[in-house]
């Protein structure tokens, strides 16, 4: 079998191929994609098919947006109808586990075996997986079930990438992108008010149930319309699947997400369950890094491709990042409720957040598309990233309430035109038959980076909330249990002695600032590595040609 072609340019030596890259100063010295690629390229659709094809996608993205957060909403109502509340926990992990241990296998078994059948089979996981969730009557039974719409899920987001980069040039492939962000974060956004609504109308298990016909609708569309071909090869399709290199991917990805979700939640950071899960992980991903160099064929993950410095750098942004903002989702609602807010209305406090990421997006694919770079466009994200991230450190329980809007709209802002630039960045940095593996790759990365983000933040804020509560009140009566009350429950502190709750207000308020400080040095570390990103042609054709 043909080996996989290099992902730099020919050298100097070598006569110049009729898509040798002919304006060699736009990568600034790195060698850019060969483009001597025997991938069959889809004929380039116009705008009218793309929206066809695209829009028929993007009704999955949006189901598996919504769901996630019809779930966020959900976890009190299902677990206190299954009478355990340990089971909250385990309804996000479940899906989080199983949809980031698979989602990087997602790039390479497409280019197998097509995105179609990638997408079919992902929108037949999706639907079963909340199929039985909505009949399930067990606790077990609903988390096998959301183990399996998690599969699901982190397919239909990652290949409706995939399929846009195979049909959509890079010049316009961030406006696409922009759309596309458009439709997930709709989803995301009416996804909590949708799962309240049918849980006060109807009853929880039809949140899961009504989405079924509508996901059976998105696969019939996806079978009809998309259309990308396939690379062929002298061998058979179950040959070409590096089944081994999948193997160690998902067992390392599991445990170690298993350890960092558990880990201080669930069980203590002492518990054999995470002194065992983290190591055996590190040991998966050696492993896994070996098969993939080593004895592999056609890799899930090709190992010398995240040695290209574009390519490095983009997954090292998106992974800073990504553990930057998903921690700061998480602990600004406990911010807005120790302020005296309810639940649903911290929540709202982050819709702002929502919206910026949407049309930072798109206005990232905009200027990428009018001026075909991308680079000084990423040194602004990552800019307002952090310029968000100190203004959010400067919040207190006197902020005025309308501040925060816009602190949360310039973070989501930031945060979508840096995803949709780093995106266009790697792909433009190898060989269009590599889009899909390293764009899986970056998936890995993301979604590694948001667990690490919350058990970051979480680290520091319970630490810092335990000192400081023992420190302002070790001596008082009782202190012990009341201590261990408040650190479970914000509700404890309206039942708490009259001279207690400035102190815990003002204890809090610093363990917050801590995760908020903290969260801004990860930003900072994405500003710094997103720095080695370098400047590569971003061609108005599916070939790759100037023109």
């Amino acid at each position: 079998m043909r080996s996989d072609p290099p992902t730099t340019a020919e050298p100097q030596g070598r006569p110049a191929s009729e898509r040798t890259p002919l304006l060699g100063d736009q990568s600034q010295n790195e060698p850019a994609p060969s483009g001597d690629s025997d991938v069959p390229l889809a004929e380039e659709p116009s705008s009218k098919e793309l929206i066809l094809v695209l829009g028929s996608i993007w009704v999955g993205v949006f189901l598996a947006a919504l769901d996630t957060t019809i779930v966020a909403t959900l976890t009190a109502p299902i677990s206190s109808s299954f009478h355990s509340f340990t089971l909250l926990s385990w309804l996000a992990t479940s899906y989080l586990i199983s949809n980031a241990a698979f989602q990087p296998l997602s790039g390479r078994l497409t280019d197998i075996f097509s995105r179609r059948t990638g997408l079919l089979l992902s929108n037949v996981f999706f639907a079963a997986g909340n199929l039985i969730c909505g009949l399930a009557k067990s606790e077990g039974t609903i988390v096998l079930g959301r183990v399996v719409a998690g599969i699901g899920g982190g397919g239909l987001t990652a290949i409706s990438t995939f399929v846009t980069s195979d049909l959509v040039p890079l010049r316009k492939r961030g406006v696409w992108q922009g759309i596309g962000n458009i439709c997930y974060g709709a989803g995301s956004g009416l996804g909590g008010v949708f799962g309240g609504w049918i849980n006060d109308t109807l009853g929880w298990r039809w949140a899961f149930l009504i989405q079924v016909p509508f996901v059976v609708v998105s696969g019939i569309l996806v079978a009809f319309t998309l259309r990308v071909p396939v690379k062929q090869s002298e061998n058979a399709k179950l040959r070409r699947v590096d089944f081994l290199g999948a193997l160690t991917l998902v067992v390392s990805l599991v445990l170690l997400l298993l350890g960092l979700n558990t880990g201080g939640n669930q069980v203590p950071w002492t518990h054999p369950l995470i002194l065992t899960s983290l190591p055996l992980s590190a040991v998966f991903f050696g492993l896994f890094i070996y098969v993939e160099a080593k004895i592999a064929s056609e890799p899930v993950i090709p190992v010398r491709l995240l040695l290209n410095r574009t390519v490095f750098s983009a997954c090292l942004t998106n992974w800073f990042s990504t553990m930057a903002v998903f921690g700061l989702l998480f602990y600004l609602p406990l911010f807005f409720q120790v302020q005296g807010l309810s639940a649903t209305a911290a929540g709202a406090r982050l819709i702002p957040q929502a919206i910026g990421t949407s049309l930072g997006s798109l206005g990232s694919g905009i200027l990428m598309k009018s001026t075909g770079r991308y680079r000084v466009f990423n040194h602004i994200s990552v800019s307002l990233l952090v310029i968000a991230g100190i203004l959010i450190c400067t919040l207190s329980l006197t902020t005025p309430s309308w501040l925060p809007f816009i602190y949360f709209f310039m973070m989501g802002t930031a945060y979508g035109s840096m995803l949709t630039i780093t995106l266009v960045a790697l792909i433009s940095a190898v060989d269009h038959e590599h889009h899909a593996v390293i764009t899986s790759a970056s998936y890995a990365f993301r979604s590694t980076g948001s667990t690490i983000g919350i058990t970051i933040a979480s680290a520091v804020f319970q630490n810092i909330l335990k000192s400081g509560l023992w420190s302002r009140f070790g001596d008082r009566e009782d202190a012990g249990e009341l201590i261990s009350r408040i650190r479970d429950s914000l509700d404890e502190i309206r039942h708490l002695p009259a001279d207690w709750i400035p102190g815990v207000l003002d204890a809090y308020m610093d363990s917050l600032r801590a995760v908020f400080l903290t969260l801004l040095g990860l930003s900072v570390l994405g500003a710094m590595v997103s720095m080695g990103m370098r400047e590569h042609k971003l061609h108005s054709n599916l070939a790759r040609r100037d023109e």
